[in-house]
C-alpha cells in the first residue's frame, strides 16, 4: 500500500475568474498528465467538462484529478468561485488536508475570496497563497500581499517576488534560495533558466530574505534563540520551521506567477509537496453523536490499518450513472466489501471503484485512508452521509448547507414532461444540496430554490439539455417569512361531544416575539397536573406544525416562542390528539392579535464600479431601499458594500452593466431576514391573495 507521507489532498479556490482552473490545467501539463492543455476561454479545460461550463467560461461543480510530482501523489479538487456554487467550495474543503488560494494579481483580494478563505478557516485548511495574473495590466504583486493583510486578516509569508510586471513580467526569484528563474519567450513552462538575482532587485530580496527567515524561525525556540546569536539555521532547518507554521495556519507561503503564460508553477508545485501537510499531519476528523450531532471526544485517525471510516461528500450522475464521491479516512476499502450507511442504517455493497480524471476514470480494486475516490451505482447515499465498517458503527461530523433565499414556478411545456422532470429534478437535489423542489400543494407547480439567479438559471439550462426537459419558468419568487411584534395571553378550549368517546382539551398559553434567528421555541410552566405532562409534546407539535404558514399571506412564520402555563383536561375525552387540536385552533386565534408582520431577506451586495459611476451606483441602490454600509478605492475602481433587499434585486447585473458600460461586477449573499415597510408589504399579501383567489 502506500505511504501517506507521500499524499496530498488539496483544493484550488478563489474568487470568479482568478484563474483556478487554468491553474489546474497548468497543474496536470507539468505532472505530465495531459499533453495539451485546453483554454477555458477557448472551452477546452479539462475540469469544466459540463457544457454549462465550457459555455459561460466559468466552474458550476468540483472536478476531482489526481496526479505525481516529485514522487508525491496529488488529489486535486477544482473549485467553483462564483457566489451561487459556495456549497461546492464548502464541501470541498470539508474533505481536503490543504489548499491554494488563487488571487488575481490586478483584481486583488474579491468578495468571494473573502466567502472562500473564511471558510477555509473555519475548516481548519492550510493552504499556500498564488498570486496569478501578473502579466494583466494593472497587476500589482506588493499591493495583492497588502490586501491579504488588511482583508482577509492573514498573514502571507512572501516565498517569491515578481521580476517584471504587466507585460514585462518574465520570472520569478525565490526568496529563500535568492535565486532567480527566467522564462524565455517559448511560453512553454520547461524553457527557463536559472539565473543570478537581478542587480536591480539584490536589496529588495536581501529585505524579504530576512523577514522570512525571522517568521520562520519563530516556529522554533532553539533555532530563534541561535538565530539572535547570529548564526544561521540551514535550509532544511528553515523548510522545516514554514512546513510547521503553515500547518497551524500561522502563515501563508504567497508565490507569484502566471498560470496561463506557464511562469512560476513549478515553485508552486514544490511548495504543496514541501509544506502542505500529508493526511497523517491533519488533526484527524472528529466522531459525533448521531443523535444530538455532538462530538462525542473520539476521531477517524488517518490509517489503514483501523475499521473503515469514510465521507460521501458529493454525488454526481453522468453518462455511467450515479457517482459517489468518498474521502477515506480511516481503514481499507476493496472491491465487493459490504459497507454500512451510518445515518440510513443501511449497508451497500461495493461494485466498481474509480479514479476520477475530471470525467474520465481509471478502475480500482481497493482503496485506503488518504484517498479521493469515487464508487459507481451507490443506492441510499447522499451527501454528508458516513460510510463504515459494519462492526463499528460511528457518524463523522455532518455538513451544514445554507438555506435557499430564490425561487422560480416551473411546468413542463408538455404534460408527458412531467415525469421525465421528477426523475432529473431527483438526481439534480441528490447532487446539490443547496438546491431545493417542493410541490406547491394548492396549485400543483413545482418550485425551484436555490442560491441566486444564476443558480437556477443554470439548473433550468441542465434540465433543458442534459435531461431534455423543456421548461416554462416563472417569475423568480422571494422567500418571504412572517414573525409576530406583540405578546398575547390567550385561552383556548377544543370539546367535541357526538355519542362514543368526546374529545376534550384546554390550553392557557403566552405568544410573544422571540430572539432574531430562533426559529419556533416551546416552553412550559404548567403546574399541579392541569395539562398531564404526556399531553405538552402534543401541543408544541400542533403549534409547530401551524408555523408552516402564516395568517398574513401563508408564509411560514419564524422567531415566536410559545409557553404553556395552564389549562384543564378531562379524565376520559382528553387525548394527544384533542391538545394537538387546540394548539392548531389556538394559533389561528391569537396570531392575528399578536401583530403580525411581514420579514423580506436581505442580502450583503458587494457592488465593484468604475470610480466615475460611483454616485450612480450608490443612487440605484438607495432606490432600490439598500442601506450603504461602506466604500473604499481600489486601484482599479471602488467597492461599495451594502445590504439590499432581494425583491429590489432581480436582473440588477443588466442594470449594473449599463450604468457602468459593462464594467461593473457584483456579487451577493443571504444576510438576514428585516420587517418589510408597510407598503411593500401590502403589495405582497395582495398579490398572495389574488394567487389564491385564481386558484
Amino acid at each position: 500500500m502506500a505511504d501517506l507521507s507521500k499524499y496530498r489532498n488539496i483544493g484550488i479556490f478563489a474568487h470568479v475568474d482568478a484563474g483556478k482552473t487554468t491553474t489546474t490545467e497548468r497543474i496536470l501539463k507539468l505532472t505530465g498528465k495531459i499533453h495539451k492543455t485546453g483554454e477555458v476561454h477557448d472551452g477546452e479545460s479539462t475540469t469544466d467538462f459540463m457544457e454549462q461550463e465550457a459555455e459561460r467560461g466559468i466552474t458550476i461543480q468540483s472536478a476531482a484529478v489526481t496526479c505525481e510530482w516529485k514522487g508525491h501523489r496529488l488529489n486535486v479538487i477544482d473549485t467553483p468561485g462564483h457566489v451561487d456554487f459556495t456549497v461546492e467550495v464548502y464541501r470541498s474543503l470539508k474533505v481536503l488536508d490543504g489548499g491554494i488560494g488563487v488571487f488575481c494579481g490586478s483584481g486583488g483580494v474579491e468578495p468571494q475570496s473573502e466567502t472562500n478563505w473564511r471558510y477555509a478557516n473555519e475548516s481548519e485548511v492550510a493552504r499556500v497563497i498564488f498570486v496569478n495574473k501578473l502579466d494583466r495590466m494593472g497587476a500589482d504583486f506588493y499591493r495583492v500581499v497588502g490586501q491579504v493583510e488588511k482583508v482577509l486578516g492573514a498573514n502571507p509569508l512572501v516565498m517569491t517576488l515578481p521580476i517584471g510586471i504587466e507585460d514585462q513580467f518574465c520570472g520569478v526569484v525565490d526568496v529563500l534560495e535568492k535565486k532567480a528563474y527566467v522564462w524565455d519567450e517559448t511560453g512553454l513552462p520547461e524553457n527557463y533558466e536559472v539565473q543570478d538575482v537581478p542587480a536591480d532587485m539584490v536589496d529588495k530580496v536581501e529585505e524579504y530574505h530576512e523577514m522570512l527567515i525571522e517568521t520562520a524561525v519563530e516556529q522554533d525556540d532553539e533555532l530563534m534563540e541561535a538565530y539572535m546569536e547570529g548564526e544561521m539555521p540551514s535550509l532544511e532547518q528553515i523548510k522545516a520551521c514554514i512546513r510547521k507554521g503553515t500547518r497551524d495556519l500561522a502563515f501563508f507561503p504567497t508565490f507569484c506567477g502566471s498560470a496561463f503564460k506557464n511562469k512560476g508553477m513549478q515553485l508552486v508545485l514544490d511548495a504543496v509537496v514541501d509544506y502542505l501537510p500529508a493526511p497523517t499531519e491533519v488533526d484527524p476528523q472528529p466522531l459525533t453523536d448521531p443523535e444530538t450531532g455532538e462530538p462525542t471526544g473520539e476521531v477517524a485517525t488517518v490509517s489503514a490499518d483501523e475499521p473503515l471510516k469514510a465521507l460521501a461528500f458529493k454525488i454526481m450522475d453522468d453518462r455511467f450513472g450515479a457517482l459517489t464521491f468518498i474521502r477515506i479516512y480511516s481503514g481499507r476499502m476493496k472491491k465487493g466489501d459490504t459497507i454500512l450507511n451510518s445515518a440510513t442504517g443501511k449497508t451497500e455493497r461495493i461494485g466498481r471503484m474509480v479514479e476520477m480524471q475530471a470525467d474520465e476514470r481509471t478502475e480500482l480494486t481497493e482503496a485506503q485512508a488518504g484517498d479521493i475516490i469515487a464508487v459507481v451505482g451507490m443506492k441510499n447515499v447522499q451527501t454528508g452521509h458516513t460510510l463504515c465498517d459494519p462492526k463499528h458503527e460511528c457518524t463523522l461530523e455532518a455538513m451544514i448547507f445554507p438555506d435557499p433565499v430564490i425561487s422560480i414556478a416551473v411546468a413542463p411545456k408538455d404534460k408527458g414532461g412531467n415525469e421525465k422532470m421528477g426523475v432529473a429534478i431527483g438526481k439534480m437535489v441528490a447532487e446539490d444540496p443547496s438546491f431545493q423542489v417542493e410541490t406547491d400543494e394548492d396549485s400543483g407547480e413545482t418550485i425551484l430554490k436555490g442560491m441566486g439567479e444564476l443558480h437556477l438559471d443554470i439548473k433550468v439550462d441542465i434540465l433543458k439539455r442534459t435531461y431534455g426537459v423543456d421548461l416554462i419558468v416563472g417569475q423568480p419568487q422571494v422567500a418571504y417569512r412572517e414573525t409576530i411584534t406583540q405578546q398575547v395571553e390567550d385561552s383556548y378550549t377544543h370539546k367535541k361531544q357526538s355519542g362514543g368517546s368526546g374529545q376534550f382539551g384546554k390550553i392557557d398559553y403566552r405568544i410573544k416575539p422571540g430572539e432574531q434567528n430562533s426559529g419556533f421555541t416551546f416552553t412550559s410552566s404548567v403546574v399541579g397536573g392541569n395539562v398531564p405532562k404526556e399531553f405538552w409534546p402534543a401541543v408544541e407539535k400542533g403549534f409547530a406544525s401551524m408555523m408552516q404558514e402564516g395568517v398574513l399571506a401563508g408564509f411560514p412564520v419564524l422567531d415566536v416562542e410559545v409557553e404553556l402555563f395552564d389549562g384543564g383536561f378531562h379524565a376520559v375525552d382528553s387525548s394527544a390528539i384533542a391538545f394537538e387540536i387546540a394548539a392548531k385552533g389556538a394559533f389561528r386565534q391569537s396570531i392575528p392579535k399578536a401583530g403580525p408582520q411581514l420579514l423580506e431577506p436581505i442580502m450583503k451586495v458587494d457592488v465593484f464600479t468604475p470610480e466615475d459611476n460611483v454616485g450612480d451606483v450608490i443612487g440605484d441602490l438607495n432606490r432600490r431601499r439598500g442601506m450603504i454600509k461602506d466604500q473604499e478605492a481600489g486601484a482599479m475602481g471602488v467597492r461599495i458594500k451594502g445590504e439590499v433587499p432581494l425583491s429590489e434585486m432581480f436582473g440588477y447585473i443588466g442594470h449594473l452593466r449599463t450604468i457602468t458600460s459593462g464594467r461593473g461586477q457584483f456579487s451577493m449573499e443571504f444576510s438576514h431576514y428585516s420587517p418589510c415597510p408597510s407598503n411593500v408589504a401590502d403589495e405582497v399579501i395582495a398579490a398572495e391573495k389574488a394567487k389564491k383567489a385564481a386558484k
